[in-house]
């Protein structure tokens, strides 16, 4: 199944969705989970990654594209550092 071209606004909305979310309830007990949410349905699901959210969804028969958080940081992947 082919899914539509992922867009900015596809990106906004999921995060307005999320933010909306963590207004609505407490987050505590999932801080450095992942969450995955679904612009088109608003759903949101957690887990310990990517990975997992991705196959416990096609254990559902979902496979549209989600926009990806790490619960309680600003962004979910940060590379470099100092040596």
């Amino acid at each position: 199944m082919e899914h539509p071209k992922w867009t900015d606004a596809d990106s906004r909305r999921a995060k307005h969705i999320w933010a909306e979310y963590q207004k609505q309830h407490d987050i505590t007990d999932q801080i450095g989970q992942t969450a995955g949410i679904d612009p088109k349905s608003g759903r949101i699901w957690f887990g310990a990654s990517i990975i997992e959210i991705v196959e416990h969804r096609r254990a559902e028969g979902l496979t549209s594209p989600l926009f990806f958080e790490r619960v309680g940081f600003k962004t979910y992947f940060q590379k470099g550092g100092h040596q």
